[in-house]
Formats: C-alpha cells, structure tokens, sequence
C-alpha cells in the first residue's frame, strides 16, 4: 500500500505515499522542513519553525473570546416590572371602560326620561293651543268675540275698515264681574 494511489474519501486530490516522505518524517527531518509544497491546500499551510521551542515553555495559543454575559438580574426584573405594569395598564383601561359603559348607560336612561317628558309637555302645549281651549281661556279672563278687525297697509300707513271694540256679555267664569 506505499506506492499506491488512494481514492479520495470527499472529493479531493489524490495523494500518494513514499516512504521516508510522510507526514512524521517532515516534522523529524531538517532536510524535509525545507522542502516546500506548492499545491493544494498543503501550500496554503502556515511555515512550522525550525526550532522547537525550550523544553519548559509552553506554546501560546489564541483563547476563543469569552461568551458575552450581562447581568440576568436587573434583565429579570425589568422584564417582570414590563409584565406586571402591562397587566395592572390593562387593568385599569379595563375598569374605565365599564365604567364609562355604566355611565353611558345612565345617560342613556336619564335621556329617555327627558325624552317622555318632553313628549308629555308638547302633547300639552299642543292642546292648550287647540282653538276651543283658546276660546274658554280667554273667556275665563274676561274677553270677549270681536267683530270684523281693521288692516292697517304698511306701505302707506292707511287704516283699512274700522275697528268696534267687542261686544257681548262676558262669561259667568270670568273674573270682570266680581
């Protein structure tokens, strides 16, 4: 299996094996170190140092950032106190708008009674101004029928006809005789 060509296992170049050429052998021989690649992604591979590093220190390597955490407390709580204002807002919208339903309906019944009432007086006032109550009211205070009235033109200010006061005898009801 040394000298043989391998299939790629996704897709990507062949290689081929030479004994003394490996992987362990690049790191171990000097001589190998300096031979370069120049194909495939083996070229793009960062330079490996030729010296290896003092027996006691050790290597630095890049730490992946820390993950980034804020304070859950002061979150937790500005996420209740959103929460518990949200409800006590609703709440209180809640409580003004039956309110304003009861209200509404108050008004609603107080403006149907004005509604009668306003109905009932003008039934009344229509019928004290009937023409045969006119007459009896006006009986009882004394007054009687006249007779045929007097015009007066306003263009020129002529009185047409003459005007006679009433005659007749006044009502028993009325107040003049007493």
């Amino acid at each position: 299996m040394t000298d043989q060509k391998r299939a790629p296992r996704s897709g990507g170049r062949t290689t081929e094996r030479q004994v003394g050429r490996g992987i362990r052998a690049h790191r171990t021989d000097p001589r190998a170190a300096r031979q370069f690649p120049t194909e495939g992604t083996a070229a793009l591979r960062p330079k490996e140092r030729t010296t290896a590093p003092a027996a006691g220190v050790p290597r630095l390597k890049v730490a992946p950032p820390l993950p980034v955490t804020g304070p859950r407390v002061p979150f937790v709580a500005l996420i209740l106190l959103l929460v518990v204002g949200g409800v006590l807002g609703i709440l209180v919208v809640n409580t003004k708008i039956a309110e304003n339903a009861f209200r509404v309906e108050r008004l609603k019944e107080t403006g149907s009674a004005l509604d009668l009432q306003e109905q009932e007086l003008r039934r009344e006032i229509a019928q004290a101004q009937a023409p045969g109550n006119l007459t009896a009211q006006a009986r009882k205070l004394g007054m009687v029928g006249g007779g045929d009235p007097a015009y007066i033109r306003l263009q020129d200010g002529k009185i047409i006809g003459i005007p006679k006061p009433g005659a007749g005898a006044p009502s028993v009801t009325s107040n003049q005789g007493r």
